[in-house]
């Protein structure tokens, strides 16, 4: 047996109990690569400013051992009908921060839908590996912005039938920038830009868990809301309200509901949820008009733990927070150009628990190893003794194999077809001394001669006694060459098979 085999065999031995410890190595490996910077307890908070029309929300939020809570809700009035600018939303930004005393925390910008360009976009699944360059390369065909004038981010609705489905949301550079260099010239610079239907998609599936669901989230002005499965948003829409008429408002909102509704019902999973939130007035009617209608903030406190006087939890200001702290929201973050983090797998807890671990077990694995490796050794050398007279038989087979192959091409080919050089004889014998060739041409089964003679059409009869030629035929017409005082003729036959002999088959 060589060493090869022999460790194969110790190999087999174990791999019995290979399985049944795989069986009991996922808890393990999640213990054992478990970081103290995981989301689970890494303490974090985080700043959440929504931008509307004629006002300014800022929720202040943290999150320890995977608890989050508010901590704190601002709301600022602005000019009815318009948004801050970048200087005074700044500055009330700062004042937010420092009021709630949220100095070492993230700070989200959630920008309103109509500022952004929230759209799906197909792409073949080939392309998933490097998606963040083929939409960086894609952008200016799918938007009205290129790569360079746009912030944008992706997330992944579905893969299926070879297509890979995504959501794309898209802003101009030039009018989020703006906002952000006020914020760093104010000491509070931005760490995520999210869109407000992204936000609100996340608080829908942080509150109401992860299942399909229409929201719209209705203010003075306007309303915007879109559709969330799984968390991530798969439709979006917006809308202005046309002044005071609430009855054709809520007909505009029904219209938009009920394209989600379709969209949304058209996989066959059910119907989805619907949730409200915002103006009283316009909700109320919109609650009396569609079925099954649910508060979007119901159960809000029980969740996030609302501090004491805290009324005006707006949606989009909340989801911003919560796109920052939870670990499972799957929101935008306009700022990143759709790159993602990889996560490394912290790996050094484990590495000294298996160096130890390999110490010990170097006494019970490697020890018993060691005595086999020395009984291989040993037997190796008496092969290696043997393996020069091992050598010596194997060529001398090698040689009669050989030549017996090439005594059979021999026969082979003695047998299939008349030696070449024989079949020259047999030419120079039949033709007659007056005729001389300019060409001849051999193959396995036919011969072409061409060459000049006194007479051609003698030349047919001659060749036709040969033993080993047969259909000699003219291969052209001959013709006779004056200067010469010649035929010039072209004759091909065929060649009569032979024996083992060689001699032509009777």
């Amino acid at each position: 047996m060589t060493g090869t085999a022999v460790l194969q065999k110790l190999i087999d031995s174990s791999s019995g109990s290979m399985n049944k410890v795989k069986g009991a190595a996922g808890p393990l490996w999640r213990i054992l690569t478990f970081s103290l910077a995981d989301d689970l307890v890494l303490p974090k908070r985080s700043l959440s400013v929504s931008m509307e029309p004629a006002r300014l929300s800022v929720v202040y939020g943290s999150r320890f051992l995977s608890r989050i809570r508010i901590k704190g809700v601002r709301t600022y009035p602005f000019e009815e009908g318009r948004y801050p600018a970048p200087a005074n939303l700044a500055s009330t930004v700062a004042l937010a921060r420092s009021e709630l005393k949220a100095f070492r925390s993230e700070i989200t910008l959630t920008i309103p839908k109509t500022w952004a360009i929230v759209r799906s976009v197909e792409f073949p699944d080939t392309v998933k590996e490097s998606l963040v360059n083929v939409i960086s390369y894609e952008l200016d065909r799918l938007t009205p912005f290129t790569p360079e004038n746009a912030l944008y981010d992706y997330r992944v609705l579905s893969e299926r039938d070879g297509r890979l489905l995504i959501m794309l949301a898209t802003a101009r550079i030039d009018l989020i920038g703006p906002y952000l260099d006020a914020f760093r010239e104010r000491g509070v610079p931005v760490d995520r830009v999210t869109v407000n239907s992204s936000a609100v998609a996340s608080l829908c599936s942080f509150i109401h868990g992860p299942q399909k669901a229409i929201f719209i989230n209705i203010s003075k002005g306007g309303y915007d809301g879109g559709c969330a499965a799984d968390g991530v948003l798969t439709s979006a829409f917006s809308g202005g309200f046309n002044g005071a008429d609430q009855a054709s408002n809520v007909e505009n909102m029904i219209e938009e509901i009920d394209r989600c509704r379709m969209d949304a019902e058209a996989d066959g999973n059910g119907s989805p949820l619907f949730l409200v939130a915002g103006d009283a007035a316009h909700a109320g009617a919109l609650k009396a008009r569609v079925a099954s209608t649910r508060d979007m903030m119901q159960g809000l406190d029980d969740r996030l733990r609302l501090p004491a006087g805290s009324q005006d939890v707006v949606p989009s200001a909340t989801g911003g927070m919560l796109e920052s702290l939870w670990p499972e929201a799957k929101g935008f973050n306009l700022l990143v150009k759709g790159a993602r983090k990889k996560i490394r797998t912290p790996l050094t807890f484990t590495i000294v628990l298996l160096l130890v671990l390999a110490a010990m077990g170097n006494l019970y694995v490697v020890a018993p190893l060691r005595v086999e490796e020395k009984r291989l050794q040993e037997i190796d050398r008496r092969i290696a003794g043997m393996r020069q007279e091992f050598k010596k038989v194997e060529e001398l087979k090698k040689e009669v194999d050989t030549l017996e192959g090439e005594i059979a091409s021999i026969r082979d080919f003695k047998k299939d077809r008349p030696m070449v050089l024989q079949m020259v004889k047999e030419l120079t014998t039949v033709l007659p001394k007056n005729a001389w060739l300019t060409r001849l041409r051999i193959t396995d089964s036919t011969v072409e001669i061409e060459g000049y003679a006194a007479s051609a059409t003698e030349l047919l009869p001659k060749l036709e006694t040969s033993p080993l030629l047969k259909k000699v035929e003219f291969a052209s017409p001959t013709f006779r060459d004056a200067r010469l005082n010649s035929d010039r003729f072209v004759i091909k036959m065929e060649i009569e098979k032979t024996g083992s002999t060689g001699q032509p088959k009777q």
